[in-house]
């Protein structure tokens, strides 16, 4: 038989459930405590005459007048030091007890309150009342790149705003901020503390409001499964908007591409496939250095951006007599009417009626036509040498592994010619890796040699000046910082190596913290590939111009036209001024668009860029050095 529960357990239950409640109920009960004792000792001296009345009194208090006496003394305990008459004074006494508890407890309860209020404000669970943001949606070292790029792209935003949901201390995430990221422009920065897989805490973030949504994988060994919950909390949301969502991320794992895609279908959902763009870039940038600064410059927002723009003008003229119609923008391609993109397309292709051109420039209210009608292009200065060159087999040494070096030694294959080799050195016994690698490639030869990339020994015996590229990748197994000093030594003693024996390889290095690459200047290597900051540029840059996507998978696909720096000397005369637009034109006709150059003497110097200059002024007139190349849009 069950027991019935007690008048003082009742009674508890009842406590507690209003205690849960929080500060307004407490306050609540508390005016009604007040009130119940105001009322009780106003009855007692009302009906008790002039007993209860205060000494000296012609005739007995009324009701409102005793109620106000009761209420005063519950707000002031002093107040009853001036009563007269034993009985009103027994009366204003019990008053004054309650009202000295009510008044203490009151005090206590607001100020539990305020505290609960500062605290829940601390931790970030407030809801973000924004409209038209960029969200942020997790936390990584990423994130202070994104940031910066935002900042720098909101500069002429009255209010741009960015939310950042993570799971973590939102004064921490705000500390770090302050700390990391130069403040830019008038964007203010919202950290909100919560879980982005959870439904509820992602209402914190306001994300049916929001413009864009980056998502940042955590640093786990799965990453992929996070990213995949987040963006199915945003497109099988209950409450999301009919609109779709502009939603940029970055998959480590190929597989998960086509799960994305079938989660995404109905919205914008971009996904950087990142070890396959870094592996792309390392092995490009192995083969021309200065391939990671171009790179880097089209990529974020602190120089000239890639912008469409719907020229009337242009419909019926070729693409060649489109790259030479702007003075201040350089052409890159067309996105043609159907939402096919081209680009680098043959230069004989004709502008249509709803045809778009996209190009480099400064800002979106720069891509403007020059009206010249004569152009100042010299025909004495064009080269028609530098073509037709046999191509000879490569050697290349890849020192390193990681989870990008398989992807790496694919791409190098579409690049090099027949016959080509290729050594890998590797702590680890990676044989099996190696030997799947060899079976699919068609125009090296691969073999591994296991040792430690830091041994001074090591790196002696293996005749580096026979090879023509070397490529030191970081170890992913390993903590960033410690990753990157191993490969600072790694550097240094190839580098020391070269000195001594004048070899003329290239040199090549993947870096982890975009910090690292200014204490590795002193390794003089030829180019720095920073992954991270890469992967952080391109996120960045979709979450401004989703049409960007297209343009970047075939910037970086081997099939169709990429980003080459070929010697100046096959465009135009060496050690003669002449003007861009000659340059421009010498590259249309061997079918290439040309967007920029790179100044060898300044290759040393990150304040000038490392002497690459993109989007110049086809006006201007530059020198050419024997060393110095050109960058076009090729096939080859």
């Amino acid at each position: 038989m069950t027991q019935r529960p007690t008048f003082r357990q009742r009674w508890q239950y009842s406590v507690d459930h209003v205690m849960s409640r929080g500060t307004p109920a407490l306050i609540g009960v508390l005016a009604l405590f007040s009130a119940i004792v105001v009322l009780v000792s106003a009855i007692v001296i009302s009906l008790g005459g002039l007993m209860l009345s205060p000494a000296g009194s012609s005739e007995p208090m009324g009701f409102v007048d005793a109620a106000w006496e009761s209420l005063m003394r519950t707000f002031d305990p002093g107040t009853m030091g001036g009563d007269q008459g034993w009985g009103f004074r027994f009366v204003m006494l019990f008053v004054t007890l309650g009202g000295i508890f009510v008044v203490s407890a009151l005090i206590g309860v607001l100020n539990n309150g305020l505290e609960t209020q500062i605290e829940r404000l601390r931790k970030g669970r407030s809801r973000v009342l924004e409209n038209g943001h960029t969200i942020i949606l997790g936390w990584s070292p990423q994130i202070f790149t994104i940031i910066s790029e935002l900042m720098i792209a909101n500069e002429n935003q009255p209010d741009g705003r960015i939310v950042i949901l993570a799971n973590r201390d939102k004064i921490e995430m705000e500390d770090e901020i302050r700390e990391r990221v130069a403040a830019t422009g008038k964007t203010r920065v919202i950290c909100r503390s919560g879980s982005p897989i959870d439904l509820t805490d992602l209402e914190i973030a306001s994300p049916h409001m929001a413009g864009s949504i980056i998502i940042l994988p955590p640093e786990t060994e799965n990453p992929d499964s996070h990213v995949i919950k987040t963006v199915l909390a945003l497109t099988n949301n209950p409450n999301r908007r009919p609109e779709p969502y502009l939603i940029v991320t970055q998959i480590s794992d190929p597989k998960n591409m086509d799960v994305i895609r079938m989660i995404g279908q109905n919205d914008e959902v971009h996904a950087v496939l990142a070890g396959d763009l870094i592996a792309r870039v390392v092995a490009q940038t192995s083969r021309q250095s200065g391939l990671s600064a171009v790179y880097t410059e089209l990529l974020n927002f602190g120089g000239d951006e890639i912008y469409f723009q719907n020229e009337p003008r242009l419909v019926g003229k070729t693409y060649g007599e489109a790259l030479l119609a702007y003075e201040d923008s350089c052409v890159m391609g067309l996105k043609r009417a159907d939402g096919s993109l081209l680009l680098n397309p043959p230069m004989e292709l004709q502008i249509e009626t709803g045809d778009q051109i996209f190009a480099l420039s400064e800002d979106d209210d720069t891509v403007r036509l020059s009206g010249l009608d004569e152009l100042p292009i010299d025909e004495t200065q064009i080269c028609s040498n530098g073509r037709g060159r046999k191509p000879v087999p490569e050697k290349t040494m890849l020192i390193g592994w990681n989870r990008c070096a398989a992807t790496i030694i694919r791409e190098m294959d579409h690049y090099v010619p027949k016959k080509s080799e290729m050594l890998v050195i590797a702590e680890a016994d990676i044989q099996a890796e190696t030997s799947a690698c060899a079976a699919e490639l068609h125009n090296q030869k691969l073999t591994f040699r296991k040792g430690d990339p830091t041994s001074r020994k090591l790196l002696e015996t293996l005749n580096a000046d026979e090879y023509d590229h070397v490529i030191v990748l970081s170890n992913g197994s390993l903590p960033v910082q410690e990753a990157d000093s191993r490969t600072l030594v790694t550097l240094l003693h190839l580098r020391d190596i070269a000195v001594q024996d004048d070899t003329p390889f290239s040199l090549v290095s993947e870096m982890l913290d975009l910090r690292n690459r200014q204490l590795a200047e002193v390794t003089h290597v030829d180019d720095f590939v920073v992954s991270d900051h890469l992967v952080s540029l391109m996120m960045a840059q979709l979450s401004e111009n989703s049409d960007l996507y297209q343009v970047f998978n075939d910037l970086f696909d081997p099939d169709g036209s990429e980003i080459y720096l070929k010697p100046a000397r096959d465009y135009v005369k060496l050690d003669q001024p002449a003007s861009f637009y000659t340059v421009v034109e010498s590259a249309r006709r061997r079918g290439e668009t040309a967007i920029g150059y790179r100044l060898a003497g300044l290759s040393r110097d990150a304040s000038a860029g490392y002497g690459i200059v993109t989007n110049p002024r086809k006006s201007d007139l530059v020198t050419f050095a024997p060393e110095d190349k050109v960058v076009v849009l090729a096939k080859e």
